[in-house]
């Protein structure tokens, strides 16, 4: 069981970092462009970003901590293994719900006036750094379970 919560840990922990670096960094700056520099730059993120690199990582870190949740059932921090899975799950959820179709709508949304650039940034930006928040803040504690489950370092 100890190699499927490390690879859990790495998993989860490279992900997981993607989408702080994206809150912390590269959200603020592409923010400070204009719209129409802010939808060039992430429609080519989101052509970029579907390389087996991440989709590999974005597979293995709910399915690793769920592996792990199922193996270690009698594990004694199978309660911090099972909470890692939920938060790994919920972070594909909201990626799935809420991100990719945000990508979608503004990969086909008709940019060709001022206008159309504004609105399709409007109807993106604010939701889609929500949903990033909110899978950085699952992501962290599905690592946190993970690492305390991992080492024992539980009260």
């Amino acid at each position: 069981m100890s190699v499927v919560v490390a690879v859990a840990i790495v998993a989860n922990g490279i992900l997981t970092g993607a989408f702080f670096v994206f809150s912390c960094a590269v959200g603020p700056a592409l923010g400070r462009l204009d719209d129409a520099g802010f939808i060039r730059a992430y429609r080519a993120i989101n052509r970029v970003i579907l390389g087996p690199w991440f989709l590999t990582v974005f597979t293995l870190a709910p399915v690793s901590a769920v592996a792990a949740a199922v193996i270690g059932v009698r594990y004694p921090h199978i309660v911090l293994l099972i909470a890692a899975a939920a938060c790994a799950v919920i972070v594909f959820a909201v990626t799935v719900a809420v991100n990719v179709p945000l990508n979608r709508a503004l990969d086909d949304a008709v940019v060709d006036s001022d206008p159309q650039r504004r609105s399709a940034r409007q109807r993106f930006e604010a939701p889609w750094n929500r949903g990033n928040l909110v899978r950085t803040i699952a992501g962290a504690g599905a690592l946190a379970c993970l690492a305390l489950a991992a080492t024992g370092a539980v009260p």
